[in-house]
């Protein structure tokens, strides 16, 4: 009767477009009350649980350094240094593009963020260079998702917290792959943009370059500091993550001079409800995950797909498929949450690595970003350029397949993944 009830519960919650966090907790609490004939003070107990973890104080942190980076002018220095170092080869303009939202990524931390920061600029930067303009809104809204892919990553942080792995380990084994896909867009943009003959003919003095690298420098040197402070032992994940928010006040308030204390106090505000929102989804998440362990739901999947599926390779390809369907039909990052956990005895049992794993699911997310009709980067590229979600599924088509691509290289070579971690922390 127990799994039914999740089951049923959970299909008519998510049904009647109740909200994620809601459809997980009030499952959980029928189960509770009606199954298990548990008083629902638990359930309350479980939330708390969910999130009495050090490693979440590190995601409203990121969060709040992200937004202070993308309401000052950090981003629009980013992208002036990257344009001045690619903006004269073909297709330069975008290969800066990408090289910016590379950067912002290791800063943010946050796929829209890295949209909203780069794309606004860069967008209609490309459009009035010549670029076609579908080609330029596919491209950023791409490559926007690698905020979550190089690290520091909020997804990264949620995936090693329910799946008990080390955060310094899953963030170093999001570099290479997040350069390899940043490198694959790279190449699509200059054999495109030499088929258009996209070029800049943009000239700097000496006097411009120097300035523009001092004003880039100091958004250039930050991730240097975090994941340098994090894997020189200096600081932990956490700390991090703090070292992002004074460095980012201090940059924007004292530097750049751009953003007020009263700006600073409205993006912290801002930064709070939109970390309440996710910090809540974590925590129904959390307990609902509980009580999938309650009834054994992992062991009893493990033994089904493992009579079911002999091949490890045909199990990654199901379980991708399975990510790039729930991937357009909800919230993709709290699906990786909840799922995740249910397959950790299946991945015992096929000795796959859950760093490596982790890597997998988080381009998913990246390739649920950029699905309709619920990729959030797809609704922030159209408030950036005030097109239709049909418009921004169009152009999105190319770099997607792009993704598809990269993600089954990455499925089937974890080497990609795990040839840092394994370099320095498996010795």
């Amino acid at each position: 009767m127990g799994l039914t009830l999740i089951i049923l519960s959970f299909t008519l919650f998510l049904t009647l477009s109740v909200p994620i966090a809601l459809v997980l907790a009030s499952s959980t609490a029928l189960y509770l009350y009606l199954a298990a004939k548990m008083p629902l003070t638990s359930l309350i107990q479980q939330l708390f649980n969910g999130l009495d973890n050090f490693v979440l104080i590190a995601v409203p942190l990121f969060i709040f350094a992200g937004n202070i980076m993308g309401e000052g002018k950090l981003a629009e220095k980013l992208v002036a240094v990257m344009n001045l170092v690619a903006g004269r080869i073909t297709g330069g303009l975008a290969i800066g593009s990408v090289l910016s939202c590379v950067f912002f990524a290791a800063i943010s931390g946050s796929s829209p963020a890295t949209v909203i920061a780069i794309g606004s600029i860069m967008i209609p930067a490309l459009i009035k260079a010549g670029y076609s303009e579908r080609f330029s809104i596919g491209l950023l809204t791409s490559a926007g998702s690698l905020g979550i892919l190089i690290p520091p990553s909020i997804p990264m942080i949620l995936y090693a917290l329910v799946m008990n792995v080390s955060v310094a380990e899953i963030f170093l084994a999001g570099f290479l792959p997040g350069f390899f896909i940043g490198g694959c867009l790279i190449v699509y943009s200059y054999l495109v943009s030499r088929s258009y003959g996209w070029r800049s003919e943009q000239k700097y003095n000496v006097s411009e370059v120097k300035r523009i690298f001092y004003e880039g420098i100091w958004g250039m040197i930050l991730p240097f500091i975090v994941l340098g402070g994090i894997y020189g032992g200096i600081f932990t994940p956490t700390e991090a993550a703090a070292v992002s928010v004074i460095y980012a006040i201090f940059v924007e308030t004292l530097i750049y001079k751009e953003l007020s204390f009263a700006t600073v106090m409205k993006i912290a505000k801002n930064s709070a409800i939109l970390s309440a929102c996710l910090l809540f989804i974590l925590s129904c998440a959390m307990t609902f995950v509980w009580l999938l362990t309650i009834e054994q739901i992992p062991q009893k999947m493990a033994e089904f797909i493992i009579s079911n599926v002999k091949e490890k390779w045909l199990f990654l390809l199901a379980i991708n498929v399975l990510f790039l369907i729930i991937g357009s039909l909800m919230d993709i990052v709290t699906a990786v949450i909840v799922i995740s956990p249910i397959l950790l005895e299946t991945l015992k049992m096929f000795n796959i690595d859950p760093v490596h794993f982790g890597i997998v699911m988080i381009v998913n997310i990246e390739c649920g970003f950029l699905t309709p009709p619920f990729g959030l980067n797809l609704f922030v590229s159209m408030a950036i350029m005030k097109k239709s979600l049909v418009e921004i599924s169009r152009a999105i088509v190319p770099f997607l397949i792009l993704f598809i691509m990269c993600l089954i290289v990455m499925t089937y070579v974890p080497q990609i993944s795990l040839l840092l971690p394994e370099l320095l922390m498996r010795k």
